[in-house]
């Protein structure tokens, strides 16, 4: 008696093969300790503004300064990608971002935590550039998209476990230490990203380099040299998916940094005057439409392609931002912005996918590393931007501009060519 077929949404996960599943593992634990450490920045900003006295424009320059050093980490891990292995690249990002977020903690001035956020983007940079290849080079083509997206979701749970372990820390104001020392809550919240560097322990027992990247390393072929991304048939391709890249880099950014902000701090400062609790409880609702936008990207690319399924995504968040910037009802705001986070952080599942099927093996890690991490360089400016304008506008003026950069993307995103089916070489 023969068994039914597996079936379901889930039964291209249950097929998949040990290292499909561990390579998707080290990659989706990197990327939600990733986002875990870089959030918790976003959630005591209005505490450091307090604690150091800064204004909203040099707030919103730390995080850019963190976004400009990912651009750094991003080329960097993603050439000792190419050279050294996937693994072995993964887990030295990660020890770089979260020995820099325990570092934050230690902060006594303005200079330190921007030195110690400039640190943390390296290694924050780093990892999605080796991660992505990792999972990409790991999945079969016909699965790959929702792979990816799985990946990517794990980004909102770390969002959402970093408003957690902020939401439990900041109530209690004040943390008292051995010998009477009373320290600012804000301190313990960066400390307990040092945590994600116990992971490297895991991904160096159980997770081996993808066939493909082997097999690039056993050919008696020589190096590739880094010129070979500006040969005509990588260059016009590489180009548009980089610039598309900073636009989309740009409208994340630009709105996500300051959400936490502008759903905490009073109207009177473009606020909507939301308690600790309240902001917690929307992050987290906000959090769970940000992974079914990652996860179900996945499915719609593998079933209607990569580029359509991208360009829908961003117009929806073209649309939906003004609305939600407009809205002053807190249940209004927790009804709109699990569709804000959907549509407005989804799209990235689509990025690892198109990219690593763009690139040859050769060049893959160094070519995702530099169109992703260019991308945020130049989308640096975007806190910093969104703080300069909120200090005029508002800050429900100021995000009509990441509006617009969703709306250019999806534009670019129209010029690349569908690589959905696309077997890695």
């Amino acid at each position: 008696m023969t068994s039914a077929p597996d079936s379901g949404p889930l039964a291209w996960l249950r097929q998949s093969t040990g290292h499909e599943r561990q390579a998707l593992v080290a990659g989706s634990l990197g990327w939600l300790l990733d986002a875990f450490d870089v959030m918790l920045y976003s959630l005591v900003l209005a505490h450091l503004i307090q604690h150091f006295g800064m204004d909203k424009a040099t707030a919103g320059f730390l995080h850019s300064l963190t976004l400009l050093a990912s651009a750094a980490g991003g080329v960097l891990f993603g050439f000792l990608a190419d050279r050294v292995g996937r693994t072995r690249a993964l887990m030295g990002s990660i020890l770089v971002y979260s020995l820099a977020s325990g570092a934050c903690g230690l902060a006594q001035s303005i200079v330190q935590l921007g030195l110690f956020r400039f640190v943390l983007g390296l290694g924050m940079g780093g990892e999605w550039a080796t991660g992505a290849a990792l999972v990409a080079e790991s999945w079969r083509a016909e699965h790959r998209g929702k792979a990816l997206g799985l990946m990517q979701s794990s980004w909102a749970v770390g969002e959402g476990l970093a408003a957690l372990v902020a939401g439990l820390l900041l109530g209690l104001g004040t943390i008292s230490l051995p010998g009477g020392v009373e320290w600012p809550a804000w301190r313990a919240v960066f400390l307990v990203g040092v945590l994600p560097a116990l992971l490297v322990f895991w991904v160096r027992r159980r997770v081996s380099e993808p066939a493909v990247w082997r097999a690039q390393q056993d050919s008696a072929k020589p190096r590739v040299p880094l010129r070979r991304l500006w040969q005509p048939d990588m260059r016009r391709y590489g180009i548009l998916a980089t610039v598309m890249n900073t636009a989309t880099l740009f409208g994340y950014w630009g709105l996500f940094t300051w959400i936490p902000a502008f759903l905490s701090l009073p109207p009177a400062e473009g606020g909507r005057g939301l308690t600790i609790t309240q902001t917690t409880l929307w992050l987290v609702v906000m959090g769970v439409g940000k992974w079914f936008g990652y996860v179900l990207f996945g499915y719609f690319a593998d079933a209607a392609g990569r580029r359509r399924a991208y360009i829908g995504y961003l117009v929806a968040a073209a649309v939906l931002v003004p609305v939600f910037a407009s809205l002053t009802s807190p249940i209004a705001l927790l009804l709109v912005g699990p569709l804000v986070a959907f549509f407005g952080t989804g799209y990235f599942s689509g990025f690892g996918a198109i990219s690593s099927e763009l690139f040859p093996t050769e060049i893959r890690g160094t070519a995702m590393g530099l169109s992703y991490n260019l991308g945020r360089a130049v989308s640096a400016a975007a806190p910093w931007l969104t703080g300069a304008l909120a200090l005029r506008f508002g800050l429900s003026g100021a995000f009509l501009v990441t509006s617009g950069a969703f709306l250019l993307a999806a534009v670019l995103a129209a010029q690349l060519p569908e690589t959905k089916g696309t077997e890695l070489r």
